[in-house]
């Protein structure tokens, strides 16, 4: 079983509390008078929570739920777009008519689904210069077509785009 990374501070500060908790009760029943040393040890216990908690507080902050877009003045007016899952930049090129809708897809770095909103926030990032070859989709509905490529990865065999970024109808756009 894998233990994710965030979680090891607080299972470490669990442990350390349910060793504090068998030196209290140690304490009691045999009267070893480890009362300044139980004391500094629950000390030490709150300094570590709260500074895990604040911590935690701060990482909130900058991880977003939604897919997060930056812009850059480049050429060919780019949407840029950084996956949640794997922090994966990818770009969307933006369309002649700008009514952008929220769409679903699959991250071209990792392959994960995804929803970008209508107006996501923006952040800012370093674009690596390296590019992938690019995959075309085109809607039937509207007939706007996007162009999906990751930056700095090459894409993912099996990428999809769920619905329109354009018109919001929600089927898969086909690959051109």
């Amino acid at each position: 079983m894998k233990i994710p990374r965030k979680t090891l501070p607080f299972i470490g500060i669990i442990f350390l509390a349910f060793i504090v908790l068998l030196f209290s009760v140690w304490d009691i029943i045999y009267h070893e008078q480890w009362l300044e040393r139980i004391i500094a040890l629950y000390g030490i216990l709150i300094i570590l929570t709260l500074l895990f908690l604040v911590s935690k507080e701060k990482k909130k902050s900058v991880v977003k739920k939604n897919v997060d877009e930056f812009e850059k003045s480049l050429k060919g007016r780019l949407h840029h777009f950084k996956c949640p899952s794997c922090g994966g930049i990818f770009a969307i090129k933006k369309s002649k008519h700008n009514n952008k809708k929220p769409f679903t897809l699959t991250c071209p770095d990792c392959g994960t689904t995804g929803t970008i909103p209508s107006k996501p926030s923006q952040i800012i990032e370093e674009i690596p210069e390296k590019k992938s070859i690019n995959k075309n989709f085109k809607c039937e509905t509207c007939g706007e077509w996007i162009m999906v490529w990751a930056e700095g990865a090459n894409l993912v065999s099996d990428i999809h785009v769920f619905s329109c970024p354009y018109c919001g109808t929600k089927q898969d756009m086909h690959r051109t």
